[in-house]
């Protein structure tokens, strides 16, 4: 029977798609193939607030999502401890300039860093004369960072290694193009030696822009030269905090509530010898060890480390979300009775963020620069490790650590109770889910009637996968819209929901789809991104009861909420998510309102569709797919409004405008309940459908 429902379920899915190829809708040129009256009763009374924490962000360091992406590092292997600790050793992506006449590469476990302890050594057999001249160039290495470094005109790099040698020598460092040959910038200086371990900083300008560039260290004189910890950083990142600005504002954008952080199953690690550490991602940039994430196959320097996503949930204006590990890998497991170090880990760890100064880890953070607690609020106990065998043993010894410690912290299990009551205390349950566009839809009522005790849920990762998603589609996006829908709805069960993954650099897609795309200088939006900017405003927002009255609600669902702004206006929104092939007429009647108080002026339609179900966003089209806005020609309590096929509308309009705030956008303007019209003093102009009225 269940076989028979997904072909069922499948076959659907197929014609919905075959249907809406080469096809392009417009709401205002077609008429309605379906009729559905929209119910919403708007009186404060029989709202019910959806929580603050609801739509949130999770981060995760997968598809290079933080080393190579959001983390603006430009130097990839910084340390050179990507080959092991083992030496001779690998030094990839680094390689060298000249040959084996010239020049000769090798690894040494001779690093000032204790906890790092590779160097490069660099033995030069080329000079300046005699018989083995150096090239004109010179010798030495280069790093091409993370598939190129995007080097900008104009902007400013900075440059920090550490080296000692032999004996005198000089050393050009420069950023350059891809093969070598252009110079963006570069600095030459002639050194007397060094024969301990010095620290060597400068700043280089860009004169031009290359988005595949590379940075260079070469010398023209016979010497032995020893390279650790070669870091560039642009000067420009959010705040002086080490963030991609580009990629931070497109999170930023989304007012995520909360950040969760820094896994998935980056947390637990294929085995737990390679798990995150948080202990070993603190401190000074130079002095962490850096580690390779096993699951998803990739080193990491760690500079993003705990501090750095506790600064970006504090710069995200968001709560953070701490996941930590429990004892247990993928492969691994540590057995109850030994969990004891795993829970000082935590509650180290917890002391480190929210800790006042004067405490021992607490103390840590102030002397990195942080002397304010973040204020963590939400622990989880692990990833994905409900149902192993030492889980729940090691669960409950965390639980009781930390409530005894922390007791106002709301700690997270990984077992999912929205189909069985859990059989251990927790304050909120762990619910993930990726699946088809059509099951994802169908999930809106996973949660309906369930109570608001704890725990609650936290719907930590959904996404819409497989053949549905693509790289990301408008189809998915849907999908996961109606979900989102569903989760407004019953928000009395659930406290917060992120999608996930994030972050995919499109050079390393580890995971398909993602929200948001980007290589060394370009990013953009999937549909699922934008789809989640249609939920910004729910977070606290209050959700008002709806009837649809309806055949359709296999592929047509609704919510209403409103909400406030910062100057304290009240807003009304309206979200439907039209998953069939039907254009429907939507007629809206909405009580519990004053009279006449919704006003026309701003009053706007903002529509995700595409002319394909599969049409994705590319570097080529960023724009493929992404919200359109419009102004609405008809608002009041009663009004009809045509909804598109295979799309995600809002209707957005302001409530009860006073006459301060019409004077305050300038005295000649009076806003009228008249269907399409603005008027200015006696004269009225008809809106174009492309135009917003003139202020």
């Amino acid at each position: 029977m269940v076989a028979f429902s997904q072909l069922l379920s499948t076959l659907l899915l197929v014609f919905v798609v075959l249907t809406s190829c080469g096809q392009a809708f417009s709401a205002d040129a077609i008429e309605a193939d379906q009729t559905v009256a929209l119910f919403i009763n708007a009186s404060e009374a029989l709202a019910k607030k959806i929580p603050e924490t609801m739509f949130g962000v999770f981060f995760e360091e997968i598809n290079h999502a933080g080393a190579g992406g959001l983390w603006a590092e430009l130097v990839n292997n910084r340390g050179f401890e990507a080959g092991g600790s083992n030496v001779p050793s690998n030094i990839d992506p680094w390689s060298i300039i000249g040959d084996d006449t010239s020049l000769v590469v090798s690894t040494e476990r001779t690093s000032c860093f204790e906890r790092n302890k590779i160097a490069l050594k660099v033995d030069v057999l080329c000079d300046q004369e005699g018989p083995n001249v150096c090239p004109a160039g010179g010798v030495g290495i280069y790093n091409p960072g993370f598939w190129g470094m995007n080097i900008e005109k104009g902007k400013s790099y900075k440059l920090v290694f550490y080296t000692r040698s032999s004996g005198s020598f000089d050393l050009t460092v420069s950023l350059t193009d891809s093969t070598g040959s252009q110079a963006l910038a570069d600095k030459s200086s002639s050194f007397s030696g060094f024969s301990n371990w010095t620290k060597i900083e400068l700043t280089l300008k860009a004169n031009e822009t290359n988005t595949n560039s590379r940075l260079q260290l070469v010398t023209t004189r016979k010497c032995v030269i020893w390279f650790d910890q070669v870091s560039l950083m642009p000067i420009d990142t959010y705040n002086g905090h080490g963030f991609r600005k580009d990629l931070f504002d497109m999170v930023k954008n989304l007012k995520p509530a909360f950040l969760r952080f820094p896994g998935g199953c980056f947390v637990e690690g294929e085995w737990l010898r390679n798990a995150f550490r948080w202990k070993e991602t603190i401190g000074s940039w130079e002095e962490r060890p850096g580690h390779f994430g096993d699951v998803w196959m990739y080193w990491t320097d760690d500079g993003l480390g705990h501090l750095e996503f506790l600064q970006l949930a504090e710069d995200l204006g968001a709560l953070p979300v701490w996941v930590f590990n429990n004892g247990i890998s993928h492969t691994d497991e540590v057995e109850t009775p030994n969990i004891v170090p795993f829970i000082q880990e935590a509650l180290d760890g917890i002391e480190f963020s929210k800790g006042d100064s004067s405490t021992k880890w607490g103390s840590v953070r102030a002397a990195m620069g942080h002397p304010e607690p973040f204020n963590l609020q939400y622990v989880a106990v692990g990833n994905e490790d409900c149902g192993k065998p030492n889980y729940l043993g090691n669960y409950l010894k965390f639980y009781s650590a930390i409530r005894e410690a922390y007791p106002e912290i709301k700690i997270i299990s990984n077992c999912d109770a929205s189909s069985r009551p859990l059989d251990h205390p927790a304050d909120l349950y762990d619910f993930h889910i990726y699946s088809s566009a059509s099951t994802m839809f169908d999930a809106a009522h996973r949660f309906h009637g369930k109570s608001g005790d704890r725990p609650k849920a936290f719907v930590s990762e959904y996404a819409v996968t497989g053949d549905n998603a693509g790289k990301g589609s408008l189809l998915a996006a849907l999908g996961e819209a109606g979900f989102l829908i569903g989760l407004e709805t019953n928000s009395q069960a659930i406290e917060m929901a992120s999608y996930a993954p994030l972050f995919v650099n499109s050079n390393d897609r580890r995971w398909s789809p993602d929200s948001i795309v980007f290589n060394s200088h370009q990013s953009y939006g999937t549909p699922s991104y934008w789809m989640q900017r249609f939920f910004i405003e729910s977070n606290g927002a209050m959700l008002h009861k709806i009837t649809l009255e309806s055949s359709l609600s296999n592929t047509l669902t609704a919510s209403a909420i409103t909400w406030k702004d910062t100057e304290g206006k009240q807003h009304l929104k309206i979200k439907v998510v039209n998953m069939g092939s039907n254009v429907v007429k939507l007629q809206i009647s909405i009580e519990g309102l004053e009279l006449n108080s919704l006003q026309p002026f701003g009053a706007t339609r903002t529509e995700l569709k595409s002319n394909n179900l599969m049409d994705e966003n590319s570097f080529e089209i960023p724009n493929k797919v992404v919200p359109l806005e419009s102004p609405m020609d008809d608002v009041g309590d009663e009004m009809d409004v045509i909804v598109s096929p295979h799309s995600l509308t809002s209707f957005d309009m302001l409530i009860s405008l006073s006459n301060a705030e019409i004077k305050s956008l300038g005295s000649g303007y009076v806003a009228m309940m008249k269907k399409d019209r603005w008027c200015q003093k006696s004269s009225c102009t008809k809106w174009k459908d492309n135009e917003q009225p003139s202020r």
